[in-house]
């Protein structure tokens, strides 16, 4: 964050909380005229500030709307066993996120299905196919507290 000036970081905080917004209406919010918000926002794409713009979608709108946190637990650490499992694990479109984590588990898993049976059937059909699972832990989600894409700075 060396580089970034406090116009930088305005810049951010107004795409974080709405990536739609036109160049004109973001400059007029930080009493700027356009050219010089529209360069920083391409420095800031340049230099990975800015990952990527995205729509934020209602789950529950689209039949996704029950949320499993599973920690996997694999029966080996070998370095070309832990790379296939990531690979299983990224082709799966239900999962959503994947952490590698210290503890008593090696993976967390978000993953996103109907109900109960579409949680079910995922780990029958497809989660139990990927080879070196030791073992698994599933934590539903029974209400969503707090859900933000926002980083603070």
């Amino acid at each position: 964050m060396e580089n970034l000036d406090n116009t930088d970081l305005q810049i951010l905080k107004q795409l974080q909380q709405d990536s739609n917004i036109s160049i004109k209406d973001l400059a007029a919010k930080l009493f700027l005229t356009a050219t010089p918000v529209y360069e920083r926002i391409k420095r800031l794409e340049r230099e990975g500030y800015i990952m990527k713009y995205v729509a934020l979608l209602d789950k529950k709108k689209l039949n996704r709307g029950m949320t499993v946190f599973c920690n996997v637990r694999l029966k080996e650490h070998a370095k070309n066993v832990g790379a296939n499992f990531v690979k299983d694990i990224v082709a799966l479109p239900e999962i959503i996120e994947c952490y590698n984590i210290a503890g008593d588990y090696d993976f967390m898993l978000k993953i996103l299905v109907a109900d109960m049976a579409s949680y079910q059937d995922f780990v029958m059909n497809k989660l139990s196919t990927i080879e070196n699972i030791g073992n698994t832990q599933s934590v539903f989600v029974m209400g969503e507290i707090k859900h933000s894409t926002e980083l603070s700075f």
